[in-house]
């Protein structure tokens, strides 16, 4: 029987762990085994001693805060030191389609050459980026990605559909540039050739580089639409935070200038002068902790 391990991680997300693991234990399995492992990244909000007592999960309790990255990396870690065929990254702030497991395995039964898997995402209700922009009967079919592209030309990682309502667009299976980590299933035979999440990378674009990874080894990212979920997108670190202005200004110096082509590169070392000489705060600093060598969670508070 094969064997899917749920990594869950938390990070001060009680309410929204709990209702992930609620949802997670609804999930229709279909011949496999399925294993939920909730990663604590040192929570101080009560979050350990409430799923300390949740029975039918496997609890990590990290000593310190490791990020989105390295945390994961301790879950899957466990995952595939216990022989899991399957590993699915997923955000606590999401709730789940009961047949998402099924319908993400049988896209990988069938596409052996795929490292990894992604569902269609939907933001959940009253999350979407644009409220005023939709019919009250398009909320919950406002599609948050279909699977992500690389614009390899401003070196950024992007999610297909996003912000569009759902009128069957993406309803078929496709080859992407990679899977989002707030729901990705990956084939353990693939991690364990490609490696896993590069913890360098903190949160942010780590999804993007394991894929390029996987890529130059021959494993392809499929998006499956059939397997579906919604996301309560965090409103807090979207575009212009603080802590997307950093570790998105970081992160993609790291990546692009690993793998991007000169031309790109070239433009995005220009962009970093700008952003150095005119930018926000913690984009400036960004840019001095790249050139510094500064990684990790680097200079972030």
């Amino acid at each position: 029987m094969k064997k899917v391990f749920v990594i869950i991680l938390n990070w001060n997300r009680k309410k929204d762990t709990l209702e992930c693991v609620k949802s997670c234990m609804k999930l229709d399995s279909n011949g496999f085994e399925i294993n939920i492992v909730v990663v604590d990244n040192a929570s101080e909000d009560g979050s350990i001693s409430a799923l300390r007592k949740v029975k039918g999960i496997i609890l990590i309790e990290n000593k310190r805060n490791l990020g989105f990255a390295e945390g994961n990396n301790v879950g899957i870690k466990h995952a595939l030191k216990q022989g899991g065929d399957y590993i699915l990254i997923l955000n606590n702030d999401t709730v789940l389609k009961k047949d998402l497991l099924v319908q993400l395995i049988k896209s990988a039964d069938f596409h052996t050459g795929g490292g990894s898997f992604s569902p269609k995402i939907y933001f959940a209700r009253g999350y979407e980026f644009h409220k005023s922009r939709y019919k009250k009967s398009q909320l919950g079919k406002v599609i948050w990605a279909a699977g992500g592209e690389v614009d390899w030309d401003n070196v950024y990682g992007k999610n297909r559909g996003v912000d569009e309502v759902d009128e069957g667009q993406y309803e078929k299976t496709k080859e992407v540039d990679f899977g989002s980590g707030a729901c990705v299933m990956y084939r353990s035979e693939a991690l364990r050739k490609c490696g896993l999440y590069n913890a360098r990378y903190f949160t942010y674009y780590e999804d993007v580089e394991l894929a390029i990874r996987m890529r130059r080894k021959k494993w392809k990212s499929y998006y499956v639409p059939k397997a579906v979920l919604w996301h309560k997108v965090s409103q807090s670190s979207g575009i212009g935070s603080d802590l997307n202005d950093y570790f998105i200004t970081r992160n993609r110096l790291i990546f692009g200038m690993k793998y991007a082509s000169l031309r790109a590169k070239f433009a995005l070392f220009r962009e970093a002068i700008r952003f150095f000489l005119r930018g926000r705060l913690w984009q400036r600093t960004a840019v001095v902790d790249y050139m510094i060598g500064n990684l990790y969670k680097g200079s972030w508070r």
